[in-house]
Order: structure tokens, then C-alpha cells, then sequence
């Protein structure tokens, strides 16, 4: 099953539910993970299931990007305010560069999560998958 995170900073969550909403469909295809206040507002907001990890500051995005490393993961939509600095911005960076160095679909904002989650969507599922 294609495994997808979700990472939304506290500006962004409104768009990530809105996001969620409005692909809630497709989204229950996919195996959910998600940062822990993120996760815990989607799922107040929606009827996804989605694993939590722990929030970003504590640790969360190290978490996925293990997931990532692991090879695990399919692809991320990370909703990142540009414009605000974050406490955990070494976090934030080493997971960006772990999805470069492992060629993992990101998505930084809405237009490119669309993207990102319609196009898993329509590739095609290998054998060992």
C-alpha cells in the first residue's frame, strides 16, 4: 500500500485539513502517517485513519525521515510556513534532504500536494508492493 506522510506547521493545519477534506476520498487509499498535532486535527476533522508520530519539535519529522530512509515511505506533503522561523529548523532541513538523497516525492504547498497525491494515485503498482 502507498504510504504517505502529512506535516502541516500550526499556520498551514487549516489548508492541510481543507486539503484532507477535499481528498478524503483518495486519501483513504493510502497508508497515513502524520506529525502528532497535525494527525490529531485531521482526525477530528476527517474519518482518515492516520498513525502519529510525535509532534515536529519533538521529534516528529526525524521520525519520517527515518521512514524515509527506511525506504518506507512514498511521498510527503509538508505544508511549511516560509515566512516564520521554526525552533526545529534542523529538523525541517535534514528531512528535506533526506527526501532528495532518497528520491521521495515532496510537496511543500498546496499546489504541489495535489500533485504529489493525485500522481501516486496513477503510477502503477509494482509486484513487490
Amino acid at each position: 500500500m502507498t504510504r504517505v506522510a502529512l506535516i502541516a506547521h500550526d499556520d498551514k493545519k487549516p489548508e492541510m485539513i481543507d486539503l484532507a477534506q477535499e481528498h478524503e476520498e483518495l486519501l483513504e487509499q493510502y497508508d497515513l502517517i502524520a506529525t502528532g498535532t497535525t494527525g490529531k486535527r485531521l482526525m477530528e476533522e476527517t474519518d482518515l485513519e492516520i498513525e502519529r508520530k510525535e509532534s515536529g519539535p519533538l521529534g516528529g519529522d526525524m521520525m519520517i525521515g527515518a521512514e524515509v530512509a527506511e525506504g518506507i515511505l512514498d511521498g510527503i506533503v509538508f505544508l511549511r510556513d516560509p515566512l516564520r522561523a521554526q525552533a526545529h529548523e534542523p529538523d525541517i532541513s535534514a528531512l528535506l534532504r533526506i527526501c532528495d538523497v532518497h528520491d521521495t516525492a515532496l510537496a511543500t504547498n498546496l499546489a504541489s500536494a495535489e500533485y504529489l497525491l493525485k500522481g501516486l494515485a496513477d503510477r502503477p503498482v509494482h509486484q513487490d508492493e
